[in-house]
């Protein structure tokens, strides 16, 4: 994987890897849909949610998020602001949840929904509503 720090050579710089990438994912978006009313983008919100009450050991093997990663979330949150769109994270809940929340949502008022979302949970939930949906 390529080196993703603002100044490669330092290896003091901040990591800027997946900013880059949001930018580059959120513009491709807006040449994909540039006719779209409603665009937001999901995030998990920090903290435990509704499904580590449910099930104490959710999420027990996954390894934590690294802190190169952790450190660009704020920034990421804030460059998508900046882009014009809305930023979503509901405490509680994860991403996932809120976005299926829009998408039946969406699709119950004939609205057709796209996301670029290709976990195995959107693929399950693609087929289960009458809305569209871009993995």
């Amino acid at each position: 994987m390529p080196d993703l720090r603002a100044d490669p050579a330092d290896p003091a710089s901040q990591p800027t890897g997946a900013i880059r990438g949001m930018i580059n994912m959120l513009g491709a978006l807006r040449k994909e849909y540039p006719d779209a009313q409603y665009a937001a983008c999901v995030f998990d919100a920090p903290g435990k949610t509704f499904r580590d009450d449910l099930y104490p050991d959710y999420k027990a093997n996954r390894a934590p998020m690294p802190d190169g990663l952790r450190s660009q979330i704020e920034p990421i949150h804030e460059v998508v602001r900046l882009l014009g769109w809305t930023v979503l994270a509901v405490p509680g809940v994860e991403a996932d949840d809120v976005i299926g929340t829009l998408a039946h949502a969406a699709a119950q008022q004939g609205w057709r929904w796209s996301s670029p979302a290709a976990t195995r949970t959107w693929r399950s939930l693609s087929r289960r509503t009458s809305a569209s949906s871009t993995p």
